[in-house]
């Protein structure tokens, strides 16, 4: 979406999964149990991303804002490390990194909410679809198939998620089957469009995008069903 809102010419054409991939993290001996009680701490996070943006709407919810807390700007795994030094209060987490830190330091998850957060989507060059539309059908189809089989052998799909991501079993069937949602429609529309207009504001204030009319155009503008209504039917 930010890319298409600065003027590349991409389209999404396709949604394979609506993943928990985020919450805010806490240390295992951490008295903060939600997030109102964030005011005033140092929070990791990396701006940009979608923990950041769930960190933000976690924030707004509990009625605080950016001047309530500090937040340090690092990378994901730079955030992890932060937080188990005990130099920042919380972090914005990213799952397999969250998971891990969860199941080997004991950290805790203070706040969860899925609807904050986006959706796995394809994207593709708009010239893409008009050269090679076949090749478009084949990989939506492959997708389709794909996610199917997830569903199916959830077991064996956290066994090739564990070894070809290097993931502890237990890590890769806690992302994969606890936190990663495959069974959403294929055709994107209104429910990730919501997402893209809550976080729209925050884009447009930070300077991430050229401007909030190109934004907004671009919001109008980024799907294309045509490819997923065919694989869908």
């Amino acid at each position: 979406f930010v890319a298409r809102a600065n003027g590349a010419a991409i389209k999404t054409i396709g949604v394979f999964s609506q993943p928990e991939w985020s919450a805010i993290v806490v240390p295992a001996d951490s008295t903060i149990t939600d997030v109102a009680q964030l005011k005033g701490t140092k929070i990791a996070a990396t701006k940009g991303t979608d923990p950041y943006f769930f960190l933000l709407q976690a924030l707004n919810q509990a009625g605080l804002s950016l001047a309530d807390v500090e937040i340090i700007n690092l990378q994901h795994a730079d955030g992890q490390a932060a937080l188990a030094r005990g130099d920042v209060d919380a972090w914005a987490g990213l799952d397999p990194i969250m998971a891990t830190t969860e199941a080997k330091d004991g950290a805790q998850l203070i706040y969860r909410n899925p609807d904050f957060l986006s959706y796995g989507v394809l994207n593709a060059r708009e010239a893409f679809l008009q050269e090679s539309p076949e090749l478009v059908d084949q990989v939506l189809a492959c997708y389709q198939e794909a996610r199917q089989w997830i569903k199916d052998n959830p077991e064996d799909a956290a066994a090739l998620l564990a070894k070809e991501a290097t993931l502890e079993p237990e890590i890769a069937t806690t992302v994969l089957t606890q936190r990663t949602n495959v069974d959403v429609p294929l055709v994107p529309g209104d429910p990730q469009r919501a997402v893209l207009e809550t976080i729209l504001p925050t884009l447009v204030a930070e300077g991430q995008v050229r401007s909030e009319e190109e934004a907004r155009t671009a919001l109008e503008s980024i799907y294309d069903t045509t490819f997923a209504e065919r694989a869908s039917s």
